[in-house]
């Protein structure tokens, strides 16, 4: 990348990981479909991966003590699966089809979430079966699987501290098996990957910082409604370029 596209990057990556660091999610739904915009969606995602990977490390270093094990071995063998789905997705597919459908993704999942009035609704262990999966695959191509995971351990958990560091576990483990699948086909070997994704660990770290600062004072239901308005103005904008493109 070019200097002037790091500093931009570098912006994008402090802001969106100040958001992981309130809420133990949301850093890669926000900054891949903007980064989308500097660089090509295969170079951003691995890219991404590994800022998620270390930003995981260090938040559950501090919240190690709320992560809910059981939860997280339901998810465990349908995650797994659809990371090898979504790998071999995001591998064979032409860029412009995988941005159509994130766009979409993001737009429909913004919607959802601001036209919700309610809390989240209880969901049975069931559904860690469909959920994990879909994680899995949207975690593979985007990233992004965290928001589904979250959304499945905020409807099956009521602690504050168990629900961010759950979610932030869910993040880790998801990032960890898409390292060991994405570094044996040689996503991660890609020119330039490994240094922009260390230039850009300072902002990763200096939103981290300031997001667990604020995590006490900052209501939680502000930091989600200021999410989903920009996942859903990032979402349209990639619809829009790939309209554009046709």
């Amino acid at each position: 990348m070019s200097p002037e596209t790091l500093a931009v990057a570098a912006l994008i990556t402090a802001c969106t990981y100040l958001i992981f660091g309130l809420t133990g999610f949301g850093s890669t739904v926000l900054a891949l479909p903007l980064l989308a915009h500097l660089v090509p969606l295969k170079f951003a995602v691995p890219m991404l991966l590994l800022l998620d990977f270390l930003a995981g490390i260090l938040l559950i270093s501090r919240v190690r003590r709320g992560v809910r094990v059981d939860e997280l071995g339901r998810l465990f063998p349908f995650m797994l699966a659809g990371i090898v789905l979504g790998l071999t997705l995001l591998i064979r597919l032409p860029e412009a089809p995988l941005l159509a459908v994130l766009g979409l993704f993001l737009v429909a999942y913004a919607g959802y979430g601001m036209t919700r009035r309610a809390g989240p609704p209880r969901l049975s262990r069931a559904w860690s079966a469909p959920i994990g999966l879909a994680a899995g695959v949207l975690g593979a191509l985007f990233g992004t699987g965290g928001v589904l995971t979250a959304l499945y351990i905020g409807a099956r958990l009521d602690d504050k501290e168990e629900l961010r560091a759950t979610a932030a576990a869910a993040v880790l483990l998801n990032t960890s098996l898409r390292i060991v699948l994405y570094g044996a086909t040689g996503l991660l070997t890609q020119d330039g990957l490994l240094t922009s994704a260390l230039v850009l660990l300072p902002s990763v770290l200096v939103g981290l910082f300031l997001g667990n600062r604020l995590h006490a004072s900052v209501p939680t239901g502000l930091v989600v409604r200021l999410i989903y308005a920009v996942v859903a103005i990032a979402g349209a904008s990639l619809l829009l370029r790939v309209f554009a493109l046709v």
